[in-house]
């Protein structure tokens, strides 16, 4: 990349009037949302949050949650279940835009509401000035500690308008509303509940913050990927990883129903991998037929094994 020759106060300026002005108790400056995510290898948003491309979010559309097995590090969570969905069947996938809303204490909500407007906001702050900033490829993903209590974050007009915006869905932590009038858009949405009540008794209290979905903490630019078992968060400088293991086991599935349908041999002969040597061989050029050969090659260095032309199969 070239050196950018903008001067500094130009660039401040720039980025003051292409990031939203916010008023949260809890929020993150662009500085330390890079620091969080340190480890992203994407471009970013002005704000900092995370910009996987979509091209690396297109390659995804095969998988299935148990792909993302492992996602995270040192034990930490990244899979959360127990939704109701709203279209079964169609996965969700995009870059996470949260926003917290917590039980609503009036002399906390009065000062945000203060600050928002003095910031030059006409609206005043609630979850609806989240889902304005939304941008193409997000996934609104909404903490509201499952409060069902809470009423319907989004109802058919503003589902309508994630839906068309992002071209992705939700996911809410929550309930929402007009379940009839939602379901047959299509799009992709996970939920806990739907209820007839609007939204009520919350204030907003971060936009692209740290945010609890279950039992899994969300940062904002997480790839979020649903399917029919639940949603995974996966942190943006993994999803390579486990999109190029993907790939080979999509292939290996594949090549293990070729075998079943040809009725020689036992599960067990080729599943979970074949141990005769002529099978290995078979499977071994099978993959780097799929694969092609740079491909295959850089699979086999990260299995830390010797190049197929090197090796004897054991007889």
């Amino acid at each position: 990349m070239r050196p950018c020759s903008v001067s500094l106060p130009l660039l401040a300026a720039v980025l003051a009037a292409a990031t939203p002005s916010l008023a949260q108790i809890n929020n993150l400056s662009r500085e330390e949302m890079i620091r969080y995510t340190a480890q992203n290898p994407y471009e970013r948003f002005a704000d900092g949050r995370p910009k996987v491309p979509d091209a690396v979010l297109n390659q995804m559309k095969e998988m299935s949650a148990e792909e993302f097995l492992g996602a995270g590090a040192r034990g930490s969570l990244h899979y959360s279940d127990g939704f109701q969905l709203l279209s079964p069947g169609k996965k969700l996938i995009g870059r996470a835009f949260t926003v917290q809303l917590m039980p609503i204490r009036t002399e906390v909500a009065d000062v945000d509401a203060a600050a928002w407007k003095e910031k030059g906001n006409a609206l005043g702050l609630n979850h609806q000035s989240a889902i304005d900033m939304l941008q193409p490829g997000d996934v609104f993903v909404a903490d509201l500690g499952g409060n069902l209590d809470a009423g319907g974050i989004v109802g058919d007009n503003l589902s309508y308008y994630i839906w068309k915006k992002t071209g992705a869905g939700f996911v809410i932590d929550g309930a929402i509303r007009d379940l009839e009038g939602v379901a047959p858009f299509g799009m992709a949405g996970y939920f806990r509940a739907a209820v007839p009540a609007a939204i009520r008794g919350v204030m907003v209290t971060g936009i692209n913050v740290p945010v609890r979905i279950g039992k899994v903490t969300v940062m904002p630019g997480d790839v979020v990927f649903g399917d029919r078992e639940g949603v995974t968060f996966v942190p943006p400088h993994q999803v390579q990883g486990f999109i190029d293991r993907a790939v080979i086991t999509h292939i290996h599935d594949e090549w293990t129903k070729r075998k079943f349908d040809e009725g020689k041999y036992k599960s067990s002969d080729i599943y979970g991998r074949p141990r005769d040597p002529e099978l290995i061989k078979e499977y071994e050029e099978y993959l780097k037929q799929k694969l092609g050969a740079e491909k295959y090659e850089a699979y086999k260095r990260r299995q830390g094994q010797p190049r197929a032309d090197a090796a004897k199969p054991a007889r």
